[in-house]
């Protein structure tokens, strides 16, 4: 009987029926090499194997299976159908991301193919030569080495320390483990002290004792409860800690809970800066299990983890970004989701445009495990579903040891300019703090939540603007550059001598973003060491960790900065943090800024004391009587979330309804206005009132292309899935209509 086989392609369709040659043992998550189209080699993964021919056209065989197993199991190719399901997309779509960049090779030739197909690197483990496994006989030797070579002795000292967390099972340790210098290691193996073999990466399990952080009674209280909660039925809890409460420790408990019994963990971060820091602490007690996993690794070494993981017996702990949420880690028993609430879990560009915190409760449901989210300011949606039984709960209301919360002054700008007490932009109050901080020796922390040196300039004569040609925005001024750039679509042009519109003057910088704010205070505190983080001037992890490192070993006295310091840094020496513009954050048309304001300055906030002595922020404001504002300073979170979720319930917003997005976008306007028209009508016929729009977005086009929005409410109580499978029958209908074949429509569920 002939065989056919289900194939997912990596790209924006469905999946494709291929024949199964006679004798070929196939089946469902294994990857094979198909021809798609005329000549066009791809990776493809096996969805479904049947005796069912398509119903035309002619069928191309499975040109051959790739690895020695499937890549997904069951339960893995379940989250892949609740994604594309739920996030409107396809599985190829899925495939793209979830998988690595080398693990999908595709070419024009099948000869191209196989030279493109990924072969894993060899890597150098060495251990004790049988004879040193002898205490006398090693004895013997450091005693020898000890005076006429120290490097070696040092070198095989730490070998022989090497603990089991740094051993494989057949006595070896990975080189890049060791400390020891690569000449001394490579001696100490001429001389047959020391044995060296390259091999494929080996799973690194070691022991199940691990030297663990000692825990408060409020953090063993905090455990206690997520324990109960866990076996109460509860999948999925949440750990409420404010800021510097220890919630690590307590990931670090349960995550030794899971390996200790054979199974893995996941620890998901929202920014890949912070995996760095926290690798290194989790190492110190886990060693080599410790794997990290995110989009600035290179592709072969992605590659390489994802090859381990899928080929590993369990034991494991994954430290990465949201794409981590896709790794085959064997036996899952424990997700952790710290800083749950952050944006960044959220995906927005390409399809699927997931949230690997949602994702990840989905995927510990199919997979019998369990999820803990953290955060010091939860999400709403997060919040209430403690608050309601769903999930578990448990709340860290005191810091860490003998740390306090930091006192919060709130300083009025306008007030401040009224009195002559403003400088540049710093009230009297921030500049007073920051010199009395100084002087204690201690460090600064300032956020604003811009980059780049101004927003825009502007012809002070007849008030033009400079805009980007492709997009409608202004374009923002990069003083170190001596450029004008667009954050958009990235692009640049050098600033006008003369204003190009009236020739009369020059333009001027307005507005401030965190370029500025460092030049001004370089100036008014020429001795005080400054560096910058944003986006520009961390061009690599390199550069990152150099900037981090240097203020964490006190090197930097003040550190300007974006979103990127808000987030989960420790540093023991910060004794004041600034927040220069508060309305920034307070006034964006977001039905989310309240939430996402109190959750950014509380976050950038607890930076302040995080040990002994107790820090200080200030927070510059024109309307310091703003009820968020005075949320974050008296550190009531329950306050803001029953007030926003009470505006929330009465406009009909998330967590009482669920969004979905529709952007349109083309080059031609009234194309794109006749568009949004046919279908708003079609969609209105079927949802009614729950659509809204048309609707111009602020920025209105983007390379050169016009956009217009739509958006769908549904209410939580009705079926999302009708919803969205009329809603794909709508879209459906959409593209095939030949006027509308050129219009772009992107879908985006659950925006944030």
């Amino acid at each position: 009987m002939p065989r056919y086989a289900d194939i997912v392609l990596p790209l924006a369709q469905p999946a494709y029926t291929f024949s199964v040659p006679e004798g070929m043992a196939l089946g469902a998550g294994e990857a094979v090499v198909v021809q798609f189209g005329v000549r066009k080699f791809y990776t493809g993964l096996v969805w479904r194997v049947h005796e069912t021919p398509p119903s035309s056209g002619r069928v191309k065989p499975v040109q051959r299976k790739l690895y020695d197993r499937p890549l997904l199991t069951p339960q893995r190719m379940a989250l892949w159908e609740w994604i594309a399901s739920y996030y409107l997309c396809t599985l190829g779509e899925v495939m793209r991301v979830a998988l690595p960049s080398l693990m999908k090779p595709s070419a024009a030739t099948e000869e191209a193919f196989c030279e493109e197909e990924f072969r894993p690197r060899m890597e150098c483990y060495v251990s004790l030569a049988p004879e040193l496994c002898d205490e006398e006989r090693l004895h013997e030797v450091c005693e020898r080495l000890e005076r006429r070579a120290p490097r070696q002795y040092e070198a095989l000292l730490e070998v022989a320390a090497a603990g089991d967390e740094r051993r494989i099972s057949t006595g070896e340790v990975a080189r890049r483990l060791l400390r020891a210098d690569y000449g001394a290691l490579q001696a100490l193996c001429r001389k047959g002290y020391l044995r060296s073999a390259e091999h494929e990466r080996t799973i690194e399990r070691g022991g199940s004792h691990f030297l663990l952080p000692e825990l408060t009674p409020p953090q063993q209280a905090a455990l206690g409860a997520l324990r109960a909660a866990y076996a109460a039925g509860k999948g999925t809890a949440l750990l409420h800690g404010i800021t510097g409460s220890g919630k690590t420790e307590i990931y670090i408990h349960l995550i030794a809970e899971a390996l200790a019994r054979g199974g893995g963990a996941l620890l998901l971060v929202p920014e890949i800066a912070l995996t760095a820091q926290l690798i290194s602490r989790l190492e110190r007690i886990f060693g080599s299990r410790v794997t990290a996993y995110h989009s600035k690794l290179t592709p072969r070494c992605r590659t390489e983890t994802y090859l381990r993981l899928n080929r590993s017996e369990g034991g494991e702990l994954v430290v990465g970004a949201r794409s981590a949420i896709f790794l085959p880690i064997h036996n899952l028993q424990l997700i952790v989701v710290d800083e749950e609430h952050d944006a960044s879990y959220k995906q927005t560009d390409p399809a699927p445009r997931y949230n690997a915190r949602d994702c990840a409760v989905v995927m510990a449901r199919l997979l019998g495990c369990r999820t803990l989210l953290g955060s010091a300011t939860p999400s709403l949606e997060t919040w209430l579903n403690a608050e309601g039984g769903k999930y578990g709960r448990a709340v860290l209301t005191e810091r860490y040891g003998a740390a306090r919360p930091p006192r919060i002054f709130v300083s009025d700008t306008l007030r401040a300019a009224r009195r002559g007490e403003r400088h540049a932009h710093f009230n009297k109050l921030l500049l007073d703090k920051m010199a009395e901080t100084l002087d204690r020796g201690e460090q600064v922390m300032l956020f604003q939540n811009r980059r780049g040196f101004s927003p825009y300039v502007e012809c002070t004569a007849c008030g033009w603007t400079a805009r980007c040609p492709h997009c409608n925005v202004t374009l923002t001024y990069h003083k170190a550059g001596g450029r004008l750039v667009c954050h958009y679509c990235g692009h640049t042009e050098p600033v006008p001598e003369r204003c190009p519109h009236c020739r009369v003057t020059d333009v001027v910088p307005m507005g401030f973003g965190t370029e500025k704010i460092e030049e001004e205070v370089r100036a008014i505190f020429p001795r005080a060491r400054v560096e910058r983080l944003d986006r520009d001037s961390v061009t690599s992890e390199r550069a990152f960790r150099q900037i981090v490192a240097a203020f964490e070993a006190r090197e930097t006295d003040i550190l300007v900065g974006t979103q990127m310091i808000t987030k989960g840094f420790d540093f023991a020496g910060v004794g004041l943090v600034g927040i220069l513009n508060a309305d920034n954050l307070l006034n964006n048309p977001d039905f989310r800024a309240a939430e996402r304001a109190f959750q950014l300055m509380t976050q950038v906030a607890g930076r302040a004391g995080r040990r002994d002595a107790g820090g200080e922020v200030v927070i510059q404001t024109a309307d310091p009587a703003h009820p968020v504002i005075r949320q974050v300073v008296e550190g009531d979170y329950e306050a803001m979330a029953r007030e926003q979720l009470a505006e929330r319930q009465a406009f009909f917003y998330p967590p009482y309804a669920r969004l979905t997005a529709l952007q349109l976008r083309h080059r031609d306007a009234e194309l794109l206005r006749r568009a949004v028209l046919y279908l708003a009508s079609a969609l209105r016929a079927r949802f009614g009132r729950r659509l809204l729009g048309p609707m111009t977005p602020p920025v209105d086009r983007i390379r050169g292309e016009y956009l217009v929005g739509l958006l769908l409410k549904i209410e939580s109580g009705a079926s999302s899935a009708r919803a969205r499978e009329l809603l794909s029958a709508e879209l459906k209908t959409f593209t095939e209509n030949p006027e509308y074949r050129t219009v772009a429509v992107t879908v985006n569920v659950d925006p944030q």
